[in-house]
């Protein structure tokens, strides 16, 4: 039987409306399940802890239960394929940093494009690095420091905590920015290396603030610069290195929400409200300060200044990581 041809134009046309339509009805209707928001590392580090803290109060506002999944490995390339490649209703969102959204780019060779297979959610809390040195070390400050180790290139040593790390990345920039040389020395983690700074077995470190912030308390290590445009909240005393003499040398992790390509904007802009109403809460606020994380700027939350604002990490970083050769243990 001939189907007349004024109706077969009519059935092509709401033929082909209908992903758009169910579109728009998954995302009028979202969220009707629980939500995944996958850790690109172990339990019981500070992202574990961010991703809870918005968790628990985002699962309010989204009248829904929000379940913490990590992956960890690969700097959190696994993580992020995992995200990339699931299905853009909605339901899977990922948490990263600065190293498993940045820097892991030009250290592993990714199966995803971390600017085109990811939408941006929100821009999250961060927290800067800071140069610490042994507290018996010489220079009193920054600019004293890269004196000492222009002149003492030969013995001078810096710990990290691996290749790739933050703290490997910042030493190889601080050392681009200041014209110094001196030996990096790995560690298989943040604490044994802050604890050799200590002792004194190693000159400096270029380490998260939040890390090293009760040893500095404590007199144990001295903090000579923080590595941003403003000083810590939770360490004022400590100047910048634009204030030293050394400007433009930032460094810090910052955390941001991502879902695969193609969720529908309206199911971003879901996840996004929830997002900046948990930043917004006065306890959430406390808590992510009790970490040592600041808060961005209300206008820093939006999908588009995120993704802006990775953009641009990405093609500051990845030259410098390019050009040091840094490549996964």
């Amino acid at each position: 039987m001939q189907i007349p041809r004024r109706k077969f134009l009519h059935l092509a046309v709401s033929a082909a409306a209908l992903p758009a339509a169910s579109r728009l009805a998954t995302a009028q209707t979202f969220p009707s399940r629980p939500i995944t928001i996958i850790v690109p590392l172990p339990p019981g580090g500070a992202v574990d802890a961010l991703a809870r803290i918005m968790a628990e109060h985002m699962r309010g506002t989204l009248n829904q239960p929000i379940v913490v999944e990590h992956i960890g490995g690969a700097g959190g390339t696994i993580a992020g394929a995992r995200v990339a490649r699931a299905a853009p209703d909605g339901y899977t969102m990922g948490i990263g940093n600065w190293s498993s959204y940045v820097a892991s780019g030009a250290a592993y060779p990714l199966q995803y494009d971390l600017l085109k297979d990811f939408e941006p959610v929100a821009l999250l809390p961060n927290v800067p690095y800071w140069l610490v040195a042994r507290k018996n070390l010489p220079p009193k400050d920054l600019r004293e420091l890269v004196d000492w180790l222009k002149a003492n290139s030969a013995k001078a040593t810096a710990a990290t905590t691996g290749a790739g790390s933050g703290s490997h990345i910042c030493s190889v920039y601080f050392q681009t920015s200041t014209g110094t040389e001196f030996q990096l020395v790995p560690y298989r983690g943040g604490a044994p290396a802050l604890q050799d700074v200590i002792g004194g077995q190693v000159d400096i470190m270029c380490d998260l603030a939040a890390n090293s912030r009760p040893q500095v308390a404590n007199g144990n290590v001295k903090a000579l610069a923080v590595m941003a445009k403003t000083r810590w909240f939770a360490a004022p005393d400590v100047p910048t290195a634009d204030e030293l003499g050394l400007p433009g040398i930032y460094v810090s992790t910052w955390h941001g929400f991502w879902v695969p390509r193609s969720t529908p904007r309206e199911i971003v802009m879901k996840l996004n409200g929830a997002a900046i109403a948990a930043m917004a809460d006065t306890t959430v606020r406390q808590r992510i300060s009790d970490l040592g994380m600041e808060i961005p700027p209300r206008e820093q939350q939006t999908p588009e200044a995120l993704g802006v604002f990775h953009k641009a990490e990405i093609e500051k970083w990845w030259p410098i990581i390019k050009a040091a050769g840094i490549k996964p243990e």
